[in-house]
């Protein structure tokens, strides 16, 4: 039998893994190990388990290399990939993973992919090592959603993996397969999740883990918890999914209810999964080119890329090269490239700090962008020590803020409805980032105006959209809201619960 010690230790670190160390029971010295691979920038967290020499990796994400590493350590051979579902947010990696190891990759029932797989059936049972991994069909999330429970070597169960079935605090939305199958309207797939959730979930055992795909920041959900792994008892007590009381008909309005249109990129995602993609080794290849400054401006002009610039916000703002678009690696940059970068396919060249560019290639592929074609070598400096033309953001502290608020120019808050609707400078006009494009012609270009977010992050996203769209009078508030909290600018505060998007 086995506890979790430090569960969270790391788990908001976008750049690294963080492994979740099992402490053995000296009771019950059972081998089988399972690990949590938690990843912030997606909110994504994949699981290891290996038993007696023999490893299964579940939901994996596109880069590889570390799950076979830690097998590698282990003196394990990974003999199976389980899938919880046709992933939507990310790319999986189960077919570099499957190639790299001669693992069977493992879907539930009614998933029909386009690549050598096992379908399972329901309550079919797996071996992996001496431990043994059960397959139960969860549909709701979508048809093949499949939850695994976990049994060890002596034939307790411990725990089960739940992908977006059942979250902490929170189960996944059920409107993401309509977009692929219009038949599986949100209203059949939430009264499918209700059925799989008190025939299959409720019943199990109150000490089992819950495992879930993802935690707090993920769109997959819409009020999970910051925590990535509770008990089902405790689920059970306060999750508002699980309570028994709840009619089918009151289940769906509640999980329904307040939904926001899905990001663009979460069809094409389903279908890489679906369908199959390119290695990310000829990713990496094609990506990692370094250009000298006379051969980035020769491939942009060319081949008109989007130019995109992964460093912070503050770097950024400083000095960039003319009509590149900001998009940090320091905060969830895959979510907002998704959000923000429409076409899928679209050929990037990448503005990186010097040694972030292998990152920003993968972190890119994580959500299916597989056309980066090289990076400007030296970075922006290399750049600028060129004396090629260069354009800057101007930055203004919330004390400045204060002072300019008072003439009353327009200021524009790209937080999302929500944080906007609890509580807002009087006077903001709220444009949500993701929807900018479609409300361009409300920023005006005959007089200055102000933008912010909560810090920062995604106010200097939008002042480099507007700013290569022409737009150069305009100024962003160091900080964010959050800074202007601390001024006497006048700020409407609502006292009642707003809904959680």
């Amino acid at each position: 039998m086995m506890t979790i010690r430090d569960r969270h230790r790391g788990s908001r670190d976008h750049r690294t893994f963080s492994l979740l160390d099992p402490v053995p029971d000296p009771e019950h010295p059972a081998a089988m190990t399972i690990k949590q691979i938690y990843t912030g920038c997606l909110a994504h967290a994949a699981y290891y388990l290996e038993s007696n020499g023999e490893a299964a990796i579940f939901d994996p994400l596109r880069e590889v290399r570390p799950y076979i590493e830690r097998a590698t350590a282990d003196k394990a051979r990974i003999t199976y990939v389980f899938e919880t579902h046709f992933h939507a947010d990310f790319v999986s990696g189960h077919l570099d993973l499957a190639a790299n190891t001669g693992a069977i990759i493992v879907y539930g029932p009614t998933a029909r992919p386009a690549f050598a797989a096992h379908v399972a059936t329901d309550s079919e049972v797996f071996r992996i090592g001496k431990a043994k991994v059960k397959a139960i069909h969860t549909p709701g999330h979508t048809m093949e959603s499949t939850t695994y429970l976990l049994i060890d070597e002596e034939g307790r169960e411990h725990g089960i993996i739940t992908g977006d079935t059942l979250f902490i605090g929170d189960v996944g939305r059920p409107d993401l397969a309509q977009h692929v199958i219009a038949d599986l309207t949100e209203e059949k797939l939430a009264g499918h999740l209700y059925d799989s959730l008190r025939n299959k979930i409720m019943p199990l055992d109150d000490q089992l883990i819950v495992y879930p795909n993802h935690g707090a920041g993920s769109a997959c959900g819409k009020m999970m918890s910051k925590e990535t792994t509770d008990t089902l008892g405790n689920q059970k007590r306060t999750n508002y999914a699980l309570d028994p009381k709840l009619s089918k008909e009151d289940f769906i309005k509640a999980v329904l209810s307040g939904l926001t249109p899905p990001p663009g990129y979460f069809p094409k995602n389903v279908l890489m999964n679906i369908r199959g993609y390119e290695s990310l080794d000829s990713v990496m290849a094609r990506g990692k080119r370094p250009l000298s400054v006379a051969e980035f401006e020769v491939v942009a002009n060319e081949e008109r890329p989007l130019v995109l610039d992964t460093r912070s916000g503050a770097e950024f703002a400083q000095g960039f090269i003319p009509n590149s678009i900001n998009i940090g690696l320091d905060s969830n940059f895959a979510m907002w490239v998704g959000e923000m970068i429409p076409d899928i396919k679209q050929a990037i060249l990448l503005v990186a700090a010097p040694g972030k560019e292998e990152e920003s290639i993968i972190r890119l592929s994580r959500v299916g962008y597989d056309n980066p074609i090289g990076y400007l070598d030296g970075g922006f400096e290399a750049w600028r020590r060129a004396g090629k033309g260069i354009d800057s953001v101007t930055r203004i502290t919330a004390d400045e803020f204060a002072v300019r608020y008072a003439d009353k120019p327009p200021v524009f808050d790209v937080r999302k409805k929500s944080e906007f609707d609890s509580e807002h400078v009087v006077g903001a006009i709220n444009t949500p980032l993701n929807r900018i494009n479609d409300h361009l012609a409300e920023f005006p270009k005959d007089k200055p105006f102000i933008l912010h977010c909560a810090g920062g992050y995604r106010s200097m996203i939008a002042a480099s959209i507007l700013k290569a769209r022409g737009w150069d009078n305009l100024v962003d508030v160091q900080g964010g809201f959050t800074a202007i909290k601390n001024t006497p600018v006048e700020r409407t505060t609502f006292s009642f619960p707003t809904t959680l998007l």
